[in-house]
């Protein structure tokens, strides 16, 4: 790929003229049963030059993009045209970011340039809030790569079903387990204290599988819409020692420290403790994954003006390839079949809960994770970004 002088971090910035862009779109106009092929394709296609610049569109890119001309589309590059939230980040625009460097889409559109075909998976949060999961095709048209094909598939369905299938093939399965061999103990157990010792372990692992199971129940009505906010006053302290109380036995915590931060503050707020309760749980799991034997995973909470802040903080750094996508749907450090985690906290919490999630990880601090929360939110906000399902208590 040609250099480029303009500023870059990944894929070069410069760009064709429009006057070179309409003599590459006329070249395939030129040619009608192109198009009326490329329309009867339910995946949208495109065709890309070497600046990675669409100067052809099929029907189903303009239905996915809400455009209703290819015109609109030409000169665009594709993270421009699906709206991805780095796209208009730096004036080269899409490709040219940091984030650009974990893109699959990226990676697929360059090695196609260099004369190579090229698959990969592609995860893209556009400016709206939404995240696509995305399976990118990209290859060569012409000697010398003239031009580009570059075609799409919406994999959302399959990584879900993935996720899904992990979550209940395996963490709840081993809960119900557990729970099973526990109860097999207590049939055969003949001290009473000892019995009661195994009481409290299986209803320990039995509110385990139930929120487990109601986790992902509610991140499947969160992603259609169909979550229902519920308002009460709660403690912030309160809070905190529910989340302690459910993973401080968890094997997940096994060998790790849980404690909350001394200099923590009980603060009252209005919100839907259900949810923040499943949010803060995440971001616990997460840094007890994240942790290792002998580590401490510290929970706390402080006032910032009108806004709670939540936080979850573990001694390990995220490496920085993770830390560009860590918020994206499906997107893991634990391997395939996972990512709904760090996904869910920035759904249930921005979407939901009115509230910001965010983060922070340095060598010398570890990794911190936040939700800022309203003290009070504004219901009327609520109330018109979930449509009616809100109902206060």
């Amino acid at each position: 790929m040609e250099p480029s002088g303009l500023p870059t971090q990944y894929l070069p910035a410069e760009r064709a003229s429009s006057e070179e862009i309409q003599t590459q779109s006329a070249f395939f106009s030129s040619h009608p049963y192109l198009g009326q092929f490329a329309d009867a394709l339910p995946n949208p296609v495109v065709a890309l030059n070497r600046h990675r610049q669409i100067v052809f569109a099929n029907e189903a890119l303009l239905n996915l993009t809400g455009k209703e001309q290819p015109e609109e589309l030409h000169g665009l590059r594709p993270g421009e045209a699906l709206h991805c939230v780095h796209s208009n980040e730096t004036s080269g625009g899409c490709g040219t970011t940091e984030f650009c460097k974990t893109c699959g889409a990226a990676h697929a559109i360059r090695e196609a340039i260099g004369g190579a075909k090229n698959v990969q998976e592609c995860r893209i949060t556009t400016h709206n809030g939404e995240s696509l999961d995305l399976r990118a095709w990209a290859c060569p048209l012409m000697d010398g790569s003239e031009f580009v094909s570059f075609a799409l598939e919406d994999i959302s369905h399959e990584k879900r079903r993935r996720v899904l299938e992990r979550i209940f093939f395996h963490d709840v399965l081993n809960t119900a387990g557990g729970v099973q061999g526990l109860s097999e103990l207590l049939k055969e157990e003949a001290d009473p204290r000892e019995a009661g010792e195994l009481i409290d372990l299986i209803r320990t692992s039995a509110h385990t599988l139930i929120e487990e199971i109601n986790a992902q129940k509610a991140l499947s009505a969160a992603e259609t819409g169909d979550l229902t906010v519920e308002l009460e006053t709660v403690s912030s302290d309160d809070l905190l020692k529910e989340v302690i109380g459910l993973y401080e036995n968890h094997t997940v915590a096994k060998d790790r420290r849980l404690q909350i931060h001394p200099d923590t503050e009980t603060i009252e707020l209005t919100t839907d403790p259900t949810l923040a309760r499943r949010v803060l749980a995440n971001m616990t799991k997460n840094a007890l994954e994240a942790a290792s034997p002998d580590q401490t995973v510290t929970l706390g909470a402080r006032r910032r003006e009108d806004r709670v802040e939540l936080w979850v903080h573990n001694q390990g750094l995220m490496p920085r390839d993770s830390q560009l996508q860590v918020f994206q749907r499906s997107f893991s450090t634990k391997g395939k079949g996972r990512g709904l985690g760090t996904y869910s906290i920035k759904l249930l919490t921005e979407r939901y809960l009115k509230g910001r999630a965010s983060f922070t990880s340095t060598e010398a601090e570890g990794t911190t994770f936040f939700i800022s929360l309203p003290m009070q939110p504004d219901l009327r906000v609520i109330n018109s970004a979930l449509l009616p399902n809100v109902e206060s208590r």
